[in-house]
């Protein structure tokens, strides 16, 4: 029998949410531009080194210290879309490539492998003095801020330029036959999707208390896991459907993995964490592919 407390319910919620930001992320830069980015692997801790040293080093206030980490996120984006657009180098490779040169900087920025946040001032401490638990009213809190960055990209992708970046994304022929700058598309797009990435580095970063060089490794999975999740899950015909399927993808892929890691029958530890995400994306791959019963049953559950 499988069994969640509270405090472990609430904090899978919570982590579901901050994944749900690079989820978006993910969406942005493989579904809409159709751009296989792996900066992310780089982005994620590079927002909770910058997050982490401006607000213990520099004394910065946390939420001027996490957009601060985001603009890191956003210029590592565009530099590895400047790779792809200017040198022709393949995206694959400029994101191993970035992703590479960015634990370097991370390493950098903090010093050292990590940087602890533990009794310096984050978002949360607004909650400090409350008479409810800051575990509690924390998950509140990310997701009124998940609701304004879903709310803020699907009226972004519905402008002008959101409309000629999926048009970039899904045939740049004849995007660029329409007079859209495909490259200057790329530029932004992956720009975006980094930025997000990092400010979810730097949310999971106050989370957690510290900032760590390794902690994005695996990201990129944990994001495309979230994305076809939601998507086998909740078909999307519109943008506003498209990114609330990303989110509840991030919520089902935690709750998998926190339910499979409580489950003592199957002898998991949390070192097998990675073991679970990629059984659970191969999973997902093989319900989704057309020939599959499972498949056609989920698509017609989620078409109501």
């Amino acid at each position: 029998m499988v069994v969640m407390s509270l405090y472990e319910f609430l904090g899978t919620i919570e982590i579901g949410l901050v994944f749900g930001i690079v989820a978006l992320g993910a969406f942005l830069s493989f579904r809409v531009l159709g751009f296989p980015d792996l900066t992310v692997e780089g982005s994620f801790p590079l927002g909770a080194a910058v997050v982490a040293t401006l607000i213990v080093g520099w004394g910065w206030d946390p939420w001027g210290a996490t957009l601060a980490a985001a603009g890191a996120g956003f210029g590592a984006g565009i530099a590895t879309a400047y790779l792809n657009v200017r040198f022709n180098i393949l995206h694959i490779l400029a994101g191993i490539l970035l992703a590479i040169s960015l634990y370097s900087i991370n390493l950098r920025i903090m010093d050292g492998p990590n940087k602890p946040l533990l009794g310096a001032r984050t978002i949360f401490s607004v909650f400090e003095g409350w008479k409810t638990p800051a575990y509690m009213l924390s998950p509140i809190l990310i997701l009124i801020v998940v609701v304004v960055i879903k709310i803020a990209l699907d009226l972004f992708l519905s402008t002008g330029i959101g409309m000629g970046m999926r048009a970039a994304g899904a045939n740049p022929a004849m995007a660029a036959a329409n007079g859209i700058d495909v490259g200057r598309m790329k530029l932004l797009g992956i720009g975006l999707a980094n930025a997000l990435t990092a400010f979810a580095g730097a949310l999971f970063a106050q989370i957690y208390g510290a900032a760590d060089a390794y902690m994005g490794i695996g990201v990129i999975i944990v994001g495309l896991a979230s994305v076809i999740v939601g998507m086998t899950i909740l078909p999307s015909r519109t943008i506003w459907q498209a990114t609330l399927a990303c989110l509840i993808g991030a919520l089902l892929y935690r709750f998998a993995v926190a339910l499979a890691l409580n489950a003592g029958f199957l002898g998991l530890k949390a070192s097998d964490v990675q073991l679970v995400t990629a059984l659970l994306v191969a999973v997902t791959l093989i319900v989704q592919s057309s020939g599959s019963g499972m498949g056609r049953l989920l698509r017609k559950i989620g078409s109501r």
